[in-house]
């Protein structure tokens, strides 16, 4: 059974006298400070139904310990499997006994949820307030993407990928029915080669080639169609019926990702952005398209930083909203986390309008700036001139939090898989942020 903390811990920690070994310090001892990080972590990692045998594993504190470091230092699974094993400050502030794998670390740190980490995070910023680091009285808004782990789709490169991941299953499939029984055609050499040739062809011979896919594609999925209809051949029997529910899954987003191109590329319709299908394998992924700038892939971010430049709060959206809906709800979020809304809120010109100002206004905050003024006039939105050149300025800091988090913490690219996993990611990144800062404001006095 996992423990959730070693009972006799070792007396031989050790940390550098680096800059970054006195954080690791400084974030040991604020763990250690809030033993509720850990209950909260248990939830997520100990089933009430687990029994008390076997072999504990990794213990909820070293867990919570491994993943903020992971996300301190960009680390991958296997970097951090090995840092454990050579480097003595990495080893003292997770406090492993042994020397863990990429996997097992995988496995332990992936089940530690998004509501974990925002807990965890209300935590620190109930600190934080006590302490009068963030009050949380100043509060600038801004909105970002954090990408997928996807290619740029195309219409060709889609139906690529479904064709290669068809022809995976099939040679699954075929392998667990009787010999013989069932035979298929490998298309996935012809549909390649027409994908790649789509990308430099033009007119009618692209259209062709586009023809061309999509019989190859239909063509794969029928098989595959076929092929998990053949249940009176199984030989394995336990396996089959997960690897049906797959293909089952894999032939729908086919038949998406083929409806798709025929309307767009023979038909010459525009499919709205929530019918398409941007990735087989990251299904939740959204199109973002802000501004005149480049188009995105992934999921829009709405952060709220404080004076200090902790992340006060993060909301992970869902589709392309405009920032004009998203202000009241930011600082509704506020209210729940302090209690009350900011005296002051800064926010980037997307978010003005009159109607917004009205509302915020009518919540409570006495100051509300706009990056661009959009027909507001200075003196509804603030006391003074003064008063809104300092909030500009303020505002100005959220990017700095944004691009360190998008540098240092991997808030640019989501590596995990799947919609909670994604939204896992970006909490602990943003929790592994608010601790190495205030790590640093403590160290620097």
């Amino acid at each position: 059974m996992r423990k959730k903390h070693i009972l006799q811990r070792s007396i031989f920690e050790f940390y550098c006298e680096h800059e970054s070994g006195q954080q690791l310090k400084s974030i040991s001892a604020k763990l250690d400070a809030h033993p509720k990080i850990l209950d909260l972590a248990s939830e997520a990692l100990i089933s009430p139904k687990t029994k008390s045998t076997g072999r504990c594993g990794l213990s909820v504190d070293s867990t919570v310990r491994a993943a903020l470091l992971k996300q301190m230092m960009g680390l991958t699974y296997n970097d951090l499997s090995f840092y454990l094993a050579d480097s003595l400050s990495y080893r003292s502030f997770t406090r492993v006994e042994n020397e863990p794998s990429s996997s097992s670390l995988q496995s332990c740190i992936s089940k530690l949820d998004d509501e974990t980490w925002e807990k965890i995070n209300h935590l620190l910023l109930a600190d934080a307030a006590q302490r009068r680091i963030e009050k949380g009285r100043m509060v600038r808004i801004d909105s970002t993407v954090t990408e997928t782990n996807i290619h740029a789709p195309t219409d060709s490169s889609l139906l690529w990928d479904c064709v290669r991941v068809m022809v995976s299953q099939l040679t699954r499939v075929k392998g667990m029915l009787k010999l013989g029984c069932f035979d298929f055609c490998n298309h996935s050499r012809a549909a390649k080669k027409r994908m790649r040739n789509i990308t430099y062809a033009r007119g009618a011979n692209k259209t062709k080639l586009y023809k061309e896919l999509l019989h190859y594609t239909q063509q794969t999925k029928a098989y595959l169609a076929l092929a998990i209809s053949l249940t009176e051949h199984v030989q394995d029997v336990m396996f089959f019926p997960l690897l049906q529910l797959d293909a089952e899954r894999l032939i729908c987003l086919t038949e998406q990702v083929i409806s798709q191109t025929e309307r767009r590329v023979l038909q010459g319709k525009k499919v709205p952005h929530e019918e398409k299908v941007f990735s087989i394998f990251e299904t939740h992924t959204d199109i973002v398209i802000k501004g005149a700038r480049d188009i995105q892939y992934g999921h829009k971010l709405n952060l709220a930083t404080g004076k200090s430049g902790l992340v006060l709060d993060v909301v992970i959206e869902q589709g392309n909203p405009a920032d004009t809906a998203r202000l009241r709800p930011m600082v509704e979020r506020q209210l729940k986390i302090y209690g009350r809304v900011p005296r002051q809120i800064a926010v980037d010109g997307g978010y003005a309008s009159i109607d917004n100002l009205e509302k915020v206004k009518a919540m409570g905050v006495k100051d509300a700036a706009f990056h661009k003024k959009r027909g507001l006039k200075i003196e509804d939105m603030v006391k003074s001139n003064w008063v809104y050149k300092k909030l500009r300025n303020f505002r100005a800091g959220v990017e700095g939090n944004i691009s360190c988090l998008k540098r240092r913490y991997g808030l640019s690219r989501c590596t995990w898989r799947g919609l909670e996993k994604f939204k896992a990611y970006i909490w602990s990144s943003t929790v592994a942020y608010n601790l190495m800062l205030l790590a640093r404001l403590e160290t620097t006095g």
